[in-house]
């Protein structure tokens, strides 16, 4: 009798977890394709991030005079506008494609980027140059007349300076001149003309950044590697779409392994967009494609990178004629050719000028750098010696450092006490 009753209990037992089984299974939501969702409520959607980069691979270059190499790769892009530019025909390969992504930012993004402070003064951030003066100047004005060790002290002060022995012998020369005829009489005179002289040195030429009305502009910037140019790039990209414009970067040192990638972050710093080709590609190709692609989507202003460094110095400077030919046609237009120099490297800096000046017609000098262990003088030998006008200067890493030049602040800043 006892087996009986554990026997029944044991059914009554089994019947009940097999009911309840039952209900559970009813109760559970059923999906498309017989899978169970056990969600509870609706999942939250992943967030979006837009991408600020345009990438796209490299399309027929410009047959031109000097042999524009074609990059063999056929891209969906707007057909170029009609200004008897002859393409060649491409040869389709396999290459690594990224997405294009083409958006606008809007104000709501361009408050999230990195914001741009106060520009900073002259005088707080070149201390070091002034300092390397000070003793000089200190010296001189100590004195009570004009002697052979003023001239002495005031020569080394120059030429330690960087203004150079050629720069440093004219004003010299001049000052002398002009203490002879007694319009010069007290170390104090001595030093206001001096200071006079050298923001006369530095005042001719244009430092606006010219950016035309209702064309595709194209600023191109120039110099050797590690001066600072895909910085510059991205600083002048910040302020620019913070002004309001349509900005896009161009690749265009597809020599340097890391130059793309580099400019590709600032671009993502600054909230604008960039074209790039692939490494060891035609530069004048990669930069074409930028100035149509700009020209399509109605950009204010293209930001072209080029290489700082090839084989031989000829094959750079061959290269650099070569894209300045090709950015100029339309449907872009060179409205300026920027040269990058770093303050530190002297009178090298001076050297580099001359024979980018020849290449690329340079409409204007950005001095990086400045508030480092630069000397200062570099900016009046270029200036004297070439005539072309330093329109920027690095002051320090920031956004904000980079800062249009002013000649009577900068030489003010100079002789601050």
């Amino acid at each position: 009798m006892s087996d009986l009753l554990i026997a029944l209990l044991v059914l009554l037992v089994v019947v009940a977890v097999a009911v309840i089984g039952f209900v559970v299974l009813r109760s559970r939501r059923q999906v498309p394709g017989g899978g169970v969702d056990t969600r509870r409520g609706d999942a939250p959607k992943p967030l979006e991030r837009r991408p600020t980069a345009v990438v796209l691979p490299e399309k027929p270059a410009v047959r031109e005079e000097a042999g524009v190499q074609a990059p063999s790769v056929a891209v969906d892009e707007a057909p170029a506008k009609s200004s008897g530019v002859a393409l060649e025909e491409p040869e389709l390969r396999e290459v690594d494609r990224e997405e294009v992504a083409t958006e606008e930012v809007d104000a709501a993004e361009v408050s999230l980027l990195e914001p741009i402070g106060e520009r900073p003064r002259f005088r707080d951030r070149i201390g070091k140059a002034r300092g390397a003066l000070g003793g000089y100047f200190g010296g001189i004005l100590g004195r009570s007349a004009i002697d052979q060790t003023t001239w002495d002290d005031l020569e080394e002060a120059l030429i330690v300076a960087d203004v150079g022995p050629g720069v440093t012998s004219e004003i010299i020369d001049d000052l002398k001149s002009r203490v002879k005829t007694d319009a010069i009489k007290t170390p104090d005179a001595l030093m206001e003309n001096l200071k006079a002289d050298l923001k006369k040195r530095l005042a001719p030429g244009d430092r606006t950044l010219r950016l035309d009305p209702g064309v595709t502009n194209v600023w191109l910037f120039v110099g050797v590697n590690g001066v600072g140019k895909t910085t510059t790039i991205g600083k002048i990209a910040r302020r620019e779409v913070a002004n309001e414009r349509k900005v896009l970067m161009a690749a265009g040192d597809t020599f340097r392994a890391a130059a793309a990638d580099q400019l590709a972050q600032w671009a993502d710093r600054a909230g604008c967009d960039i074209v790039r080709g692939a490494e060891g590609g035609d530069p004048a190709s990669v930069i074409y494609d930028a100035i149509e692609s700009a020209a399509s989507k109605h950009y204010d202003l293209v930001l072209a990178d080029t290489a700082g460094r090839l084989q031989t110095k000829t094959n750079l400077m061959e290269e650099l004629r070569k894209i300045r030919r090709v950015a100029d046609r339309e449907p872009g237009r060179v409205t300026e050719t920027l040269l990058v120099l770093d303050a530190t490297t002297g009178q090298n800096g001076l050297n580099q000028a001359e024979q980018f000046a020849g290449a690329a017609d340079i409409t204007g000098i950005v001095l990086t750098k400045l508030d480092g262990s630069a000397k200062g003088g570099i900016a009046f030998a270029i200036q004297t010696k070439l005539g072309i006008p330093i329109k920027l200067v690095g002051l320090g890493e920031k956004v904000e450092d980079l800062v249009p030049f002013d000649p009577d602040e900068y030489v003010e800043a100079l002789f601050a006490e």
